[in-house]
């Protein structure tokens, strides 16, 4: 009697469960409906430390200037040192930058200089840098920077240029065809190996007939051989060719511009066409970044999806190669989308919910040729490794950028999110990186390249709350930020300096932008007995090439001063405007951000509430307020506690 009883209960328990289940799938499907960014809102509980986190309020994503603003200065931002900065740092617009690093320089709490160093002015050390006519010269555009030309957009396909006027000898272009495959190709691979270089001997048949090849095989060859320049250093350009790298560079860039305009390149229907436009645009969306290759990129997306790739190309039965190289170009033009993003913003236009290419598959390029050409990829480092490894990290760059709006919204957890990261990087390690051989520098290189794109990710989450006004970020997540920043620095600055590494450094600009020094700057400024220390110095010399002159307790100062000061310029001659909600949230009466360039003096905000009592940003519960008059300011970036810098450690 007593075990029916038992199964009654049972069952009726099982049908409840599965109701509960029903209804729980159901209210998901219709939050994923309501979910006006397309995605699912997480359900898992949010952390404690988490429930009253809130972003800065100084950072947004849309950017607005005046009609005022100088429309003949470039719009990249200003050179400091091995860092681009501009008003867009991290993907978001920062127009208060100024004020919030003045506020870090003026209080009294953060200065670790020695009592003999405290009446020197930070200008001391280079007082003819901060007077000198030359001043703006930080303002021009870098070595590597190069500019796209509208031109060939607007030509009508006919043009009096010759083809003669720009080609070199086949010695000459066999040798950056060279060049092309060492240095390109296996970070940057948009072709077919095999079926491209068939292309290539092609154009040379034609050329020696006396033929005028295809516009679109004009342009794609002239594409790699503009790519292959750009890839060499100055001297090695000399040494090989006789001439200067910036006479090369332009002759290969019009070249390719003309054969882009003839090849119709606005209104084709060609692959190989819109190929060549992207394999031109990949040497020159790397580090410095004007809004005109944004649009640039904007007009690439457009003409792809009026040509369908942003479909797979196994629904239109194409044979393995055609799908192959359809989804190479797709995926560079996303990559573009993210990177343009970045450093012009707002927000990418590709959605993920909006194409349904797949990846290319992992396997090499002779492979494809085959009678029986693979449908699967393969659980070996391929010829398409590395780039799929850049590929699948951007993808999921996208899903994060779609996770800091619902952040916002309230829709997700940081630790979710962040979750959701590590998930991610452990697929790549049992996917792709479990067959690295280190030995080998493209394989080392391609680790290298994953871990700096998903250690990224969590700056791209974290560095807005790094600063938050109201509560400070937990020790655990401060500590992802250090940890992360730090070894990104360092695994960037790997591949800038490695020897085995050198055919690729050149790219690597593309990658990473040295953005996480700032952040463990202003940690550093304030914590400068942190453990980590003596690692992130070593990354800041690097990066902000600091001199050598300038004592060891002044450098943060000296930097934050140097960016400061810089990104003062650079916003006044900018116009930049903030949002009427940023301007009341820190107390200023402007309205217009570049009216001045005066520094603004440190932004009183009086005291916060965290937990159940009330006391200054940054100050750890139950201390009292005679030790913490110093906190009474507003301090962004400035946290006073940290589990890796005790108590006894932090300056006073």
């Amino acid at each position: 009697m007593k075990l029916t009883e038992i199964k009654e209960k049972m069952g009726s328990l099982e049908r409840v469960l599965e109701q509960d289940v029903a209804r729980n799938n159901s209210t998901r499907q219709q939050s994923w409906k309501a979910d006006p960014e397309g995605d699912q809102v997480d359900f898992a509980p949010e952390p404690e430390d988490e429930k009253n986190l809130e972003p800065t309020p100084l950072a947004t994503a849309d950017a607005v200037y005046d009609d005022d603003a100088d429309d003949d200065l470039a719009d990249l931002g200003f050179a400091m040192g091995r860092m681009r900065l501009s008003d867009r740092i991290g993907g978001f617009f920062r127009p208060k930058m100024v004020e919030e690093m003045s506020v870090s320089l003026n209080d009294d709490g953060s200065d670790n200089r020695r009592q003999s160093h405290k009446s020197i002015s930070p200008e001391a050390h280079h007082p003819q840098y901060v007077t000198s006519p030359q001043y703006n010269k930080f303002l021009a555009p870098g070595p590597t920077y190069i500019a796209p030309s509208s031109s060939f957009f607007f030509s009508s396909g006919q043009s009096s240029a010759s083809l003669i006027d720009y080609l070199p000898s086949r010695i000459i272009a066999n040798r950056l065809l060279g060049q092309y495959w060492l240095a390109v190709h296996p970070i940057c691979r948009i072709v077919h190996r095999p079926s491209f270089q068939r292309r290539y001997d092609a154009f040379w048949a034609d050329v020696e007939l006396g033929v005028e090849p295809t516009g679109s095989l004009q342009a794609v060859v002239f594409a790699a051989l503009f790519s292959g320049v750009v890839s060499m250093s100055d001297n090695a350009v000399l040494m090989a060719f006789g001439t200067s790298k910036k006479d090369l560079v332009d002759n290969f860039q019009m070249g390719t511009e003309t054969a882009l305009g003839r090849a119709n390149v606005i209104r084709t229907t060609k692959v190989e066409t819109l190929q060549a436009l992207v394999m031109y645009m990949i040497p020159l969306c790397r580090g410095e970044i004007s809004r005109s290759h944004s649009a640039l990129v904007g007009t690439a997306l457009r003409i792809a999806e009026c040509m369908g790739l942003h479909r797979d190309g196994t629904e239109y039965g194409f044979g393995p190669v055609e799908i192959h190289v359809r989804r190479l170009i797709w995926y560079h033009i996303c990559f573009l989308d993210i990177r343009t993003c970045e450093a012009q913003g707002p927000r990418p236009h590709i959605r993920s919910d909006e194409f349904d290419t797949q990846f290319p598959l992992n396997v090499d390029d002779e492979e494809l040729e085959a009678l029986d050409p693979p449908t699967m990829s393969a659980p070996r480092w391929t010829d398409m490794t590395l780039t799929l490894i850049r590929m699948e990290a951007n993808e999921m760059c996208r899903v994060v950028w779609v996770d800091r709006l619902k952040l916002e919204k309230k829709k997700i957890s940081l630790t979710a999110v962040l979750g959701k990261i590590e998930n991610f990087r452990k697929t790549m390690k049992d996917k792709y990186l479990r067959f690295i051989n280190d030995n080998i520098p493209v394989q080392h290189l391609g680790r290298q390249i994953c871990e700096i794109i998903t250690l990224r990710m969590h700056i791209m989450v974290l560095h807005r709350y790094h600063n938050s006004v109201s509560f400070q970020i937990p020790d655990r997540l401060r500590q992802i930020i250090i940890s992360s920043g730090t070894e990104i620095m360092e695994r960037a600055i790997t591949i800038e300096t490695s020897p085995a590494l050198s055919p690729w450094a050149w790219y690597s600009s593309a990658i990473q932008q040295y953005h996480s020094a700032l952040l463990l700057l202003m940690e550093i400024f304030a914590f400068p007995n942190r453990k980590e220390a003596d690692r992130i110095w070593r990354c800041l010399d690097y990066v902000f090439e600091i001199p050598a002159n300038i004592p060891k307790d002044q450098r943060g100062r000296w930097v934050m001063t140097e960016v400061r000061d810089k990104m003062g310029i650079y916003i006044a001659s900018r116009k930049v405007m903030a949002p009427s909600s940023m301007l009341e949230r820190i107390g200023s009466q402007s309205t217009h951000s570049g009216s001045t360039t005066s520094v603004s003096p440190p932004i009183s905000v009086g005291k916060v509430r965290q937990g159940n009592g009330d006391f200054a940003y940054g100050q750890p519960p139950g201390t009292t307020a005679q030790h913490t008059q110093r906190h009474e300011n507003f301090r962004p970036g400035a946290p006073a506690f940290s589990s890796s810098a005790p108590p006894a450690a932090m300056p006073v």
